[in-house]
């Protein structure tokens, strides 16, 4: 019995060093692999140009970190599908990157419903994801994901920003609202008008308009028999193109303040609007204004590297990519759960400064600007601290 084991020794140890072997260029491919981020933007239609901005903000982190060494001596690979802004296909895009491409982490939605619709998805496929654009307070309210962050501002913390200076500059205005009709449109009118009306503002006309709208006219007789004082959109880009050319052509514009969303009016889409743009006021979290020396850097990156200024969508896209390297190293790993837990409550550097990714929601503390288009660009003219603008915490889900 001794000799047969002593026979099949040198096999069973040949055989034990291979699989040895085996695992441990296993282990070592995983450490050297690329760490993939799937991208699920629109990169056609009428958000392509918000899409372009995430692209080229998510680009130029990947590049900064890869030049650098990359997250713990892998390289990030960003792979991107067009969305076209739409929920349905974004679910399906967002299936393939988790089931075919393999990505270990997901970003890039635009579309309110979209981010919704694909933090479920993210769910399902144990991954996490995180929004650079969508505005709608449910995302982090009530609709609320375990595998979903934000690290942008929602709808209620611009609207306090913009809210704030509008009430000092017109006491009790009266507020007429024009948005587009899906889930963004109607949720940042909603938060605008709910801080509008506790600060003594008064509802004059509502109306929600279709996505990729091409003629406003049939709602200005309205707007002329409602004479507001201040009209809030949250219409965005290329449709702000046309509402707000239309709006001036018609005589309108100059009848009233016009104010509105962060992304109605950006970098993207200003030129096109042109002169219809000016005296345009919106609450942000970003102004490539910020006087900061981080900022004063990314901004002449960012130009150096696509020959445009960045908005908030380019500025919170690079921010993205700079969250998930802190969590992964604050992890060390891409597991899920390991992640999940070193994101909540993360703090980390952006060119707005510093991010505190609340644990509760999954919602990003920052600072609040209220910004006005003058000449042709975006000037501070008010600030609101990140911790009076946020609100209260009201996911219940986790």
């Amino acid at each position: 019995m001794k000799q047969r084991q002593l026979r099949h020794t040198p096999l069973a140890a040949a055989f034990a060093l291979a699989c040895l072997t085996l695992t441990a260029s296993s282990a070592l491919y995983a450490q050297a692999a690329p760490i993939r981020i799937g991208v699920v933007t629109p990169l056609t239609g009428t958000y392509a140009g918000i899409g372009q901005q995430v692209k080229w903000g998510i680009d130029l982190a990947v590049k900064e970190i890869n030049d650098k060494g990359g997250i713990m001596g892998r390289k990030i690979e960003a792979i991107y599908e067009d969305e076209e802004a739409n929920p349905n296909v974004a679910v399906q895009k967002a299936e393939k990157l988790f089931q075919v491409t393999k990505v270990d982490f997901l970003t890039g939605t635009v579309n309110s419903g979209s981010t919704l619709a694909v933090g479920q998805v993210a769910e399902r496929n144990q991954r996490l994801a995180a929004t650079t654009v969508s505005f709608s307070d449910a995302i982090t309210g009530d609709k609320c994901s375990p595998n979903m962050f934000r690290v942008n501002a929602k709808a209620g913390m611009q609207s306090a920003a913009l809210v704030e200076w509008m009430v000092k500059e017109k006491p009790s205005p009266s507020v007429f609202y024009l948005g587009p009709d899906y889930e963004m449109g109607r949720s940042t009118v909603a938060a605008f008008k709910s801080a509008a009306e506790k600060r003594g503002g008064k509802s004059v006309g509502e109306i929600y308009a279709p996505l990729d709208n091409k003629d406003y006219s049939p709602y200005f007789g309205q707007m002329r028999a409602a004479k507001p004082q201040v009209l809030y959109t949250s219409v965005a880009g290329n449709d702000t193109v046309r509402f707000l050319n239309q709006l001036s052509e018609f005589g309108l514009a100059k009848t009233m303040q016009i104010v509105g969303a962060a992304g109605t009016v950006t970098a993207q889409n200003m030129g096109a609007i042109g002169k219809a743009a000016e005296g345009y006021v919106t609450g942000a979290a970003y102004s490539a204004d910020i006087d900061t020396a981080e900022n004063r850097k990314f901004v002449a990156d960012f130009k150096a590297a696509w020959k445009n200024e960045p908005d908030l969508y380019g500025v919170d896209s690079y921010g993205v990519v700079y969250f998930y390297k802190a969590a992964v190293e604050k992890a060390g790993t891409t597991d899920t759960e390991k992640l999940r837990a070193a994101m909540r409550g993360l703090e980390w550097q952006t060119p707005q400064g510093k991010k505190l990714m609340r644990a509760g929601d999954h919602q990003a503390v920052q600072d609040m600007y209220a910004v006005k288009v003058t000449n042709g660009k975006f000037q501070i003219i008010a600030k609101v601290p990140g911790e009076a603008a946020v609100g209260p915490d009201t996911c219940t889900r986790f």
